[in-house]
């Protein structure tokens, strides 16, 4: 049965909560003003329809709907919490705002989306990069829920016009997490995006991350030098500022002074002095930078390199003798090179300065207790020849991955160590290195994701985009 068939609109969705439609048993199929009309594979009795009817505040009519179904309604739809979770739910019932943060926190959401339209307004969660609508709320109440955000985050409540950036804490006796907040004007309201954020370091660790044996040996040869540039590239949630913490954990020692400039500071890490940035006040990456040399550092961390002043600021810094990491916007580890060309940077100072440069992306993981092998498709095998003898896999979907068919994600990466060759042809301006890349056997983005696909851990469907370029 196809999936979509499973999928319940948003409307009907939350009328009731996740704890309630696995405690009863129950799928809404239609609300109107004097009764809830809902599928269930429960036993029907007198005391059941009772019982539901006062907990709802409503007339409550079933329909039969068989075990296997609701299964599959329930776990697409209604993701089930942890016990201090469903403690939280309890405790924050009557505050919608707090109970929606919780939920999306202990679902693995990494983002909740506020967003104002028309005629209705949404929230969404992004789970394993994906966006999955949660909730509809009314007009009137929108502005209530954003001015409450924006009290929490001390923003500007007046200030409807123009973007605003905040932070809210959400502590208690089970949890302690920080929430980045944006605001944006749109042309229906203000669209929020809040990002959660985890201080909990203790599975940030390199080797978890996703590099194969030889790429984290060759990661680690790179990182460990005293002096030069390690810049890490990919699009925004590609996991790039999660290998620059697992790099600092590796890197913070009690001989060195570590210092970073962030925005936002996601993780905190004890015995390394973190900045966050304050635009509003002039303090960016570039002015840091100019103080941090003023610091006696070992190690500098800028959270991305925007802007020809800070690429400077971050060459200035490598040629004085420290070790700088970095992130950047490019679509390969090469790329990185072409890049800092166009921002202005003379091509001998990368080339003297830059000891990797690393390109990665996140991809969705087969759940290993539903993936299934597939018949590949005459169109699949004539695109993609190579995998014409490889067993593929595709997703299926089961309650361990929530009917989605993935589970996880995992980091992929391309790294280029800057060996003598290559200085020479940064150089040089010579930017083609097809080439070099196939004589050196360095993998590639393109060549991991093959990889994956041929060993099971991920589907064509998911990679697709990668394989056609």
């Amino acid at each position: 049965m196809e999936g979509s068939i499973f999928k319940i609109p948003t409307k009907l969705l939350q009328l009731i909560t996740s704890e309630q439609a696995h405690q009863y048993r129950i799928i809404p199929v239609v609300s109107s003003s004097d009764e809830f009309i809902f599928k269930t594979d429960a036993e029907e009795s007198r005391d059941y329809l009772q019982e539901l009817a006062i907990v709802l505040g409503k007339k409550v009519v079933l329909q039969k709907e068989s075990s296997k179904n609701m299964e599959i309604y329930l776990q697409k739809n209604y993701r089930k919490r942890t016990k201090t979770a469903q403690q939280s739910a309890l405790r924050y019932s009557e505050d919608f705002l707090l109970n929606i943060i919780h939920e999306a926190k202990e679902i693995g959401s990494s983002d909740i989306h506020f967003e104002a339209f028309e005629k209705q307004h949404k929230v969404r969660f992004r789970i394993d990069g994906k966006l999955l609508e949660k909730y509809m709320i009314s007009l009137d109440e929108y502005p209530k829920i954003v001015n409450r955000i924006k009290i929490m985050a001390r923003l500007d409540i007046s200030e409807k016009r123009l973007p605003q950036d905040g932070r809210i804490n959400i502590t208690n006796q089970q949890e302690d997490f920080d929430i980045r907040v944006s605001t944006l004007p749109t042309l229906h309201g203000e669209k929020l995006v809040l990002r959660i954020l985890s201080k909990n370091t203790t599975t940030v660790q390199l080797e978890n991350l996703g590099f194969t044996e030889t790429e984290l040996s060759i990661y680690k040869k790179s990182v460990k030098k005293s002096n030069g540039i390690v810049l890490i590239s990919g699009p925004t949630g590609s996991g790039k500022t999660t290998t620059l913490y697992a790099t600092l954990k590796l890197l913070n020692t009690n001989d060195a002074n570590i210092l970073t400039i962030e925005d936002p500071i996601e993780y905190t890490l004890e015995g390394v002095n973190q900045v966050q940035l304050k635009e509003s006040i002039g303090l960016n990456f570039a002015s840091t930078l100019r103080t941090f040399l003023r610091q006696d550092p070992d190690i500098i961390m800028v959270g991305e390199i925007r802007d020809v002043e800070t690429a400077n600021m971050a060459i200035r810094a490598a040629l004085t003798g420290h070790l700088v990491l970095s992130t950047i916007h490019t679509n390969s580890a090469w790329a990185t090179i072409s890049r800092l060309i166009d921002m202005g940077i003379p091509s001998f100072l990368i080339a003297s300065t830059l000891n990797v440069s690393v390109a990665q992306r996140l991809v969705r993981k087969l759940c290993i207790n539903c993936k299934q092998l597939e018949t590949a498709a005459n169109t699949v095998l004539k695109e993609f020849e190579f995998l014409k003898n490889t067993p593929l896999y595709k997703a299926v979907g089961c309650s361990e991955c929530y009917q989605t068919g993935y589970k996880g994600r995992k980091a992929v990466y391309e790294i280029i160590p800057i060996s003598e060759e290559l200085v020479t042809s940064i150089k040089n301006k010579e930017l083609e290195i097809n080439h070099y890349l196939q004589e050196n056997k360095i993998a590639t983005l393109k060549s991991n994701m093959i990889a994956l696909v041929q060993q099971g851990i991920t589907s064509i469907d998911e990679v697709y985009s990668f394989l056609i370029t």
